[in-house]
């Protein structure tokens, strides 16, 4: 999945920020910013037990909420995109709801939906839809016109225009949005997994914290970051078999 070069400078990444954490936990000598290599002990040594249900929770919750939010707004992006009559009708919707904080309508979910898995679902589907929506209706509105004309005279429906044009050509657009929107809904995530939850990354780094366990706070912190990586990292394999031409 990985090519050398990109995994090398992975390594050298993940190499730097060791050194650099080393080296202010030396300087600084607190306990709340243990040794990197005091983490990783701590880390492999609790992982199977007790750290790895807490990662399946959190991922999830990310690729189910991620998975709605592509399910919804693809569809709709295309048709924005390529309709103008739905474009003047959700534009004004879309524009009016998007910059509402999403974290804000938490508290609506909880009494909405319950404590459990959905509230957690909604909310990073609510962060990701929108940057769909926008991003794949960006895409396809990129398109020139003229790129059309030869598939009509040829009597091509939508569904011909979608698989030939629109997808391939909403897809960069898409994939980005994705990315971006994956490091926001990873942060949310965190957070709504310290409200009535008992397993995920958030409730296990603050349940550490809450012991003043810091080597397990870091621990999980360490987890949470790679879970981060690997999302990153699959997304941007999708891009490279999804879109080849802009790797030629």
């Amino acid at each position: 999945m990985l090519e050398k070069r990109t995994f090398y400078g992975y390594i050298s990444a993940i190499i730097i920020l060791f050194a650099i954490w080393h080296l202010v936990a030396v300087i600084l000598d607190l306990p709340i910013i243990p040794q990197p290599f005091m983490v990783l002990d701590n880390l492999t040594a609790i992982f199977i037990d007790e750290i790895a249900i807490h990662g399946l929770y959190s991922i999830w919750r990310i690729i189910a909420g991620v998975f709605l939010a592509i399910i919804v707004g693809v569809p709709i992006g295309v048709l924005m995109g390529y309709f103008d009559k739905f474009d003047r009708f959700l534009a004004p919707i879309i524009y009016l709801t998007y910059p509402i904080p999403k974290i804000a309508l938490l508290p609506i979910l909880m009494l909405l939906c319950g404590l459990g898995e959905m509230s957690k679902i909604i909310m990073i589907f609510l962060i990701i839809v929108f940057q769909v929506v926008v991003s794949v209706r960006d895409g396809i509105r990129s398109i020139p016109k003229e790129i059309y004309y030869p598939l009509y005279s040829l009597g091509a429906n939508f569904m011909d225009i979608f698989k030939e044009v629109l997808f391939n050509a909403s897809m960069p657009n898409f994939l980005t949005s994705i990315r971006i929107a994956l490091a926001t809904s990873i942060s949310v995530l965190f957070f709504t997994e310290t409200f009535g939850s008992q397993y995920g990354m958030g409730y296990f780094i603050m349940d550490a914290w809450l012991r003043v366990n810091y080597l397990e706070m870091y621990s999980g912190i360490i987890v949470l970051s790679f879970i981060g990586l690997i999302l990153f990292v699959f997304t941007d394999f999708l891009e490279k078999k999804i879109c080849r031409w802009q790797y030629k």
